[in-house]
């Protein structure tokens, strides 16, 4: 099974301000299909070759760094389309809500936690909502990292390398993560993955 760019969810141009089309036009169009490209050479000759995505990224890592780095990026993105939509944000679906509060206390302190794991993170990375061990926690990853490769599932990830946010926000990634979780979060989706995961 070859690896595929997956069309966007969503117009270009349809997340603005909070994420403009200059933005998804570089990281997804350039961006994601690099990884995609780059994750598909790679796996030419390799034993994980049309083996699920998932299998790919836990089979590289530690082992592979050139394919993990494109096939968990890859992996990473494909959920970050759709953890956003226009008009996202607003309030959390019963279920996952009920969770956050069980695990973190709020939804306030949620926020708190995902933001600092975000701000946290140097350099490139991500920051995540992850189930591990049957609760819910926030965590940061460097560069392609993701919770799969740390015995944990991702719920909910926002990408934090500068690509993602420099156009529209310059260097405040505080300011990003704001908007993100009140503009842009698709709940829904990130309540499946919870669903999912359990």
């Amino acid at each position: 099974m070859t690896i595929t760019l997956p069309d966007l969810p969503y117009a270009h141009d349809a997340l603005a301000p909070h994420m403009s089309a200059e933005t998804l036009e570089y990281h997804h169009d350039k961006h994601h299909n690099a990884y995609v490209n780059k994750a598909n050479e790679l796996l030419e000759g390799s034993d994980l070759k049309g083996k699920p995505i998932e299998d790919i990224v836990r089979g590289s890592h530690s082992v592979n760094g050139a394919l993990f780095n494109n096939a968990a990026q890859h992996y990473n993105h494909v959920h970050f389309w759709k953890w956003m939509k226009p008009g996202g944000g607003g309030a959390v679906p019963g279920a996952l809500e009920n969770r956050i509060n069980q695990d973190f206390g709020s939804t306030g302190d949620f926020r708190n936690s995902f933001v600092n794991a975000g701000l946290g993170q140097f350099g490139s990375g991500w920051c995540w909502l992850a189930l591990k061990d049957g609760r819910l926690e926030c965590m940061a990853t460097p560069n392609a990292e993701n919770p799969l490769v740390h015995g944990a599932t991702p719920i909910l990830g926002c990408d934090v390398w500068e690509h993602s946010y420099y156009i529209d926000h310059r260097n405040n990634r505080k300011a990003y993560l704001e908007a993100f979780l009140d503009h842009l979060v698709n709940w829904e989706y990130a309540a499946e993955c919870l669903d999912g995961a359990t």
